[in-house]
């Protein structure tokens, strides 16, 4: 006996008309023409092969050149960045080859990797104009969602066609510890459409084919790599936290708090040891405390606390909410790495396969080779996965520069560049960007007159009848240090500086990537400059592009002078009309600009509107 089976979804959505077509003979009969299909069951069908057909173009069929492996990947913007795996990409080094279901292969290169959450950045090069998918919210998804898994398993996908594999959502916030590996699965979706070996880096798409996020780990049986109904995808929402940092052409490392902590008996997440020299300890969390929330997310256990934790950059600052003693506080925290970076760059050194063999040189067409068996020489390397067989493309190798701590520094250079041009555009800036010189007006909350000046040989301010001049950098180190007002000084004298010289001249300066700021999105651009032993960050809006704060670090075991700037909503291009200085959580200067003089032309918020 034969038995026809229908997805249960589609069951439930025929529901009593499936039902009406069973219990008339008339529908059934041969002679009244063929079975028609019930037109809700056929409207479901249809949108699944939509939403398949919207997915498809964004998949990516990953190939490291020579033949030494593959995986999968997805695009996620129309200029060529995709995301994948970083063990699909580490085999690659530097370029792979991607092909695209239109019958297309291109060039891609390597832009950066998150070793620890299994995530890499690659661009695909060529177009401009690349399909590519749209982003679900993964914290919406369910158990029990239909999903599909859309790759290249088993690199079956040589025509460039990718396999298209259906299921549910098994689970969703799934935690896998790192278990003495460096990859740590936070966060993740789980999912019974089938995963194989190749899926890796690809996209699981919701049931209207947007991308909720990338195939990474499957469990298989013991004695063959064969799927068992049990797959995990890192979340998009975890990669969207990270988009940004490998951006930066860097590789990045995820976040903790500085402090252990354990589960209660009775419910809630305790603090069992904490670091004293972590931000979450400058903000009042100590031992015992309760922590309620983090990044908005209420936690309840231990590994609910970390499930959330590693789904989180290194030095973001994000929303903390605790209890202690009766009170429960709401504050900020700044996120410390989870590895020292030598320790980083080791451990990601011992997780990364070997090369792909190179292809021997064929034999000369007479008499073949003279070196005797068992010493013919290897191909030379040309770049981490190029050899005179397979050399570098000049696209690719245009692209990509080498550099320790950085899967791809050219691409942070690429951000560098983009940040001045920025900065140069709004205010205060001028085409003759070497005699940038500002005096500052205005008053403070409680009426004092404020006097600054920030040209390139002289530092001063005054507040009411208090004057600071600060000589040297080491005067500048002292007053961030000291926590006093003048910590706006190195702040403004940066941001001069910046302008004048550019990132090349500033001294070490990289761009870091997106983080929130004071834990509020959108994520903003943040660009790292090291100036002696004071450490600058420049935070900038995604949209407007214009700086919204600076922070100066003295000692990275303090909290840094960080100076809020504020400009009118009606005209953002306009002097500031607010400067805000701030330690922690606490605002020690804040002052409402009168006027700002540029080389001693004189600028004030109605002649800005004005023009």
């Amino acid at each position: 006996m034969t038995s026809t089976r229908f997805p249960i979804a589609a069951l439930r959505l025929a529901g009593v008309a499936i039902f009406g077509c069973l219990c008339c003979p008339a529908i059934l009969a041969a002679k009244d023409g063929p079975l028609t299909l019930n037109p809700r069951l056929a409207e479901a069908e249809q949108q699944r092969i939509d939403a398949i057909a919207r997915a498809v173009p964004s998949t990516v069929c990953v190939f490291v050149p020579g033949g030494g492996g593959g995986g999968s990947g997805v695009l996620i913007s129309p200029d060529g960045f995709a995301l994948t795996n970083f063990h699909v990409t580490s085999p690659a080094g530097s370029f792979m080859r991607c092909g695209l279901s239109d019958g297309n292969i291109y060039d891609a290169v390597i832009v950066g990797i998150d070793p620890v959450g299994d995530l890499a950045l690659i661009k695909l090069l060529g177009r401009d104009d690349f399909p590519y998918a749209t982003m679900a919210d993964s914290r919406l998804a369910s158990a029990g969602d239909w999903v599909m898994v859309i790759g290249n398993p088993f690199l079956l996908a040589s025509n460039l066609q990718p396999t298209v594999t259906w299921g549910i959502l098994s689970g969703v916030g799934r935690y896998q510890y790192p278990s003495g590996t460096l990859l740590e699965y936070a966060d993740c979706l789980q999912t019974d459409a089938s995963v194989n070996p190749g899926n890796s880096g690809g996209p699981i798409y919701n049931a209207e084919g947007e991308l909720l996020g990338i195939v990474g780990r499957c469990s298989f049986e013991k004695r063959g790599r064969v799927n068992v109904g049990v797959g995990y995808a890192i979340s998009i929402n975890q990669a969207k936290n990270f988009i940004g940092y490998l951006h930066s052409g860097r590789i990045v490392d995820h976040a903790t708090l500085g402090a252990t902590v354990a589960s209660d008996s009775d419910g809630g997440v305790r603090v069992s040891n904490i670091l004293e020299s972590s931000d979450a300890y400058r903000r009042g969390l100590t031992y015992s405390a309760e922590i309620l929330e983090v990044d908005g997310r209420v936690v309840h256990t231990a590994n609910e606390l970390q499930n959330v934790l590693a789904t989180l950059p290194a030095g973001w600052r994000v929303k903390l909410v605790y209890r202690n003693q009766g009170e429960t506080v709401h504050t900020l925290v700044r996120l410390r790495s989870v590895h020292r970076q030598d320790e980083l760059l080791t451990k990601m050194a011992g997780a990364m396969p070997p090369p792909p063999p190179l292809k021997k040189p064929p034999k000369e067409e007479e008499g073949g080779s003279d070196e005797p068996d068992g010493e013919k020489k290897a191909t030379p390397r040309l770049a981490p996965n190029g050899d005179a067989s397979n050399p570098i493309p000049p696209a690719v190798a245009s692209l990509y520069e080498a550099k320790r701590g950085f899967a791809n520094y050219a691409f942070n250079e690429i951000q560098q560049e983009r940040f001045i041009t920025r900065l140069r555009k709004q205010f205060p800036a001028k085409e003759d960007s070497d005699t940038i010189a500002w005096n500052i007006r205005g008053k403070t909350d409680d009426g004092r007159d404020v006097a600054i000046s920030v040209t390139t040989d002289k530092l001063a301010i005054v507040v009411g009848d208090v004057a600071v001049e600060p000589k040297t950098k080491a005067d500048l180190y002292d007053n961030v240090d000291a926590q006093n007002f003048a910590g706006i000084l190195p702040a403004l004298a940066a941001w001069q500086r910046m302008l004048i010289d550019g990132p090349k001249k500033f001294g070490e300066t990289i761009y870091l990537g997106t983080m929130p700021l004071a834990g509020e999105r959108p994520l903003r651009d943040c660009m790292v400059a090291n100036d002696g032993e004071l450490e600058v960050r420049f935070l900038s809006h995604p949209e407007s592009e214009l700086v919204e704060a600076i922070e100066v670090f003295a000692d990275r075991d303090e909290d840094p002078a960080e100076l809020w700037i504020t400009r009118p909503v009606d005209d953002p291009n306009a002097i500031p009309i607010t400067l805000d200085l701030r330690y922690g959580i606490e605002s020690v200067l804040r002052i409402h600009v009168d006027s700002w003089e540029n080389n001693g032309e004189a600028n004030n918020e109605k002649e800005s509107v004005d023009e």
